[in-house]
């Protein structure tokens, strides 16, 4: 028995080995295969393709009796009513003599008809679920744009929620992804190419942008680097995100995910490219800033010095959730004469009964609120919550009573978590999280010295990293002045008359000037 799984092994390691290299880029061969004017000659290519697919339907059938046609789709994901009736009823009750296609296109009632040359050309409609249509003596073939997916409706996204705002989000369809970006945007200056991605998953992918706003040279770098990506299948837009940025080792996002219409649309009025793939509530929005990372859509809706306001309740909060817990450790370990002696003293009653050094009491507590916060996510949503909270103030307690953490790094913690959820971006804010871990070590082992070497080292990586060729700390590094109305404050609406520099340059104004309101004044009489 042993030997012959062996053996097995062995030939099929042997298999896989003449069938790469017969085919080295494992492409389909019949992609390119013209359609054969022989009925019989076709159905035995495509019966072979989907041998063992039962949801895939050959329906053998005459039109007007007397030519021989099939009609294949497949089974779930085509209308099969509307082929009855459209397709199949006046093909079959035909009077015509000659039933050529384009006299049976003439016949049939379907807005959308598209013509196919190639074997590859029905495989890809077979998998869109339209039916495809082929009749002997005819060397091309229809599909019928009578897919019938099941989708989701439209709901609010759970991942940005908003105080004020639309409530739409995303879903899995792009078509319907696409609608809702030209639901906000109406005009033809919204530009959507599509292409399709994957071997075998064979996934469509809209590339969408603003003609006479976005740079040229940028809709041309994305699209390039899509091409170029050569894998058996995309099953989310976090793969195509990982093969297109520019650095695949920097914990930062290079591209910006949303799941809502309005941030696409608003980025595309900056002269940003949104990516949308088949299959994903989401949209990748290319480039990025790291400023951009920090931005919510409250800020737009609410007044703007309220959205000033939390901007820089953000922006704090952010070094805090990097620099709480190292800062802490430095300070107990290292800076003792930088607290008030009160303190110091309660400091020291406190971390009397602990048996561990700063270092690890924070990482313990680091680890286990961390691994509360994936227990939460993870857990169904009625009792995620209860049981994040539940579990975090059960074990804080617990650790202080045993003396294996002392209270005020259970606060430190605390605030660091809560810090951490302030980043609007999910994928911000665990690249702060996990940076968080190695500025402790620092600080463990230098001091205030090993927090300052950890800022720097950070600093210069952000300064040296790029979203498709845009610097990530622009307009902060390089400086460009007029862009910060819209980074260290949110400027009113009208101020915001220029573009940002770098994506927007190609068509700098974005409103008329004279739009700040002035006070009507009263009569003169009065």
């Amino acid at each position: 028995m042993v030997d012959r799984r062996k053996g097995w092994h062995r030939l099929t390691r042997s298999n896989r080995q003449k069938s790469s290299n017969a085919n080295p880029a494992n492409m389909p061969s019949f992609d390119q295969t013209p359609l054969a004017k022989s009925l019989a000659e076709n159905l035995q290519m495509l019966q072979s393709l989907y041998a063992d697919c039962a949801d895939v339907v050959f329906h053998d059938f005459l039109i007007g009796e007397q030519t021989k046609a099939v009609l294949i789709y497949t089974d779930g994901l085509t209308n099969v009513e509307e082929v009855d009736q459209h397709v199949l009823a006046p093909l079959q009750q035909s009077l015509e003599l000659q039933h050529t296609i384009p006299n049976i296109r003439n016949m049939i009632s379907v807005l959308s008809i598209k013509l196919m040359r190639t074997i590859g050309d029905a495989v890809t409609e077979i998998s869109n679920g339209n039916p495809v249509l082929l009749v002997d003596q005819e060397s091309q073939g229809l599909s019928f744009g009578l897919s019938k997916w099941q989708k989701r409706s439209i709901e609010e996204p759970t991942a940005e929620s908003v105080v004020r705002g639309p409530r739409e989000g995303f879903i899995e369809t792009l078509a319907t992804n696409t609608s809702l970006l030209r639901q906000k945007i109406k005009g033809p200056h919204l530009k959507i190419k599509s292409m399709r991605i994957g071997r075998y998953s064979n996934t469509p992918v809209a590339v969408a942008y603003m003609d006479g706003i976005a740079d040229p040279a940028l809709i041309e770098e994305v699209m390039n680097r899509l091409q170029r990506i050569q894998i058996d299948g995309v099953l989310s837009d976090a793969a195509i995100e990982e093969l297109i940025e520019d650095n695949p080792f920097s914990p930062f996002p290079q591209l910006l995910s949303t799941e809502r219409p309005d941030v696409a649309c608003g980025y595309l009025l900056e002269g940003h490219v949104v990516i949308l793939v088949d299959g994903t509530p989401s949209a990748l929005i290319a480039p990025v800033t790291f400023f951009s990372l920090l931005q919510s859509p409250d800020d737009y809706t609410d007044r703007y010095f309220i959205g000033t306001a939390t901007r820089w309740l953000r922006y704090l909060f952010l070094f805090v959730s990097l620099l709480g817990p190292s800062l802490y450790v430095a300070v107990v370990s290292f800076h003792q004469e930088m607290l008030p002696t009160t303190l110091l003293l309660t400091l020291a009653r406190s971390r009397e009964q602990v048996p561990f050094p700063a270092l690890v009491e924070a990482l313990l507590m680091e680890t286990m609120f961390e691994a509360l916060r994936e227990a939460g996510a993870r857990l169904p949503k009625q009792i995620g919550s209860a049981v994040s909270i539940v579990g975090a103030l059960v074990i804080g307690q617990a650790a202080i009573s045993a003396g294996i953490a002392s209270a005020p790094m259970v606060m430190v913690v605390a605030i660091t978590g809560i810090a951490s959820f302030m980043a609007p971006r999910f994928t911000a804010g665990i690249a702060v999280r996990l940076l968080r871990f190695p500025m402790m070590f620092l600080a463990s082992f230098l001091g205030l010295l090993g927090v300052i070497l950890g800022v720097t080292v950070i600093l210069t990586h952000l300064l040296t990293l790029r979203s498709f060729g845009v610097p990530y700390m622009e307009p902060l590094a390089p400086l460009q002045v007029r862009g910060l109305k819209d980074v260290l404050i949110r400027a009113p609406r009208w101020a915001l008359r220029t573009r940002p520099h770098l994506t927007g340059e190609w068509n700098k104004y974005r409103e008329a000037p004279g739009q700040r309101p002035s006070p009507e004044k009263g009569d003169e009489g009065e």
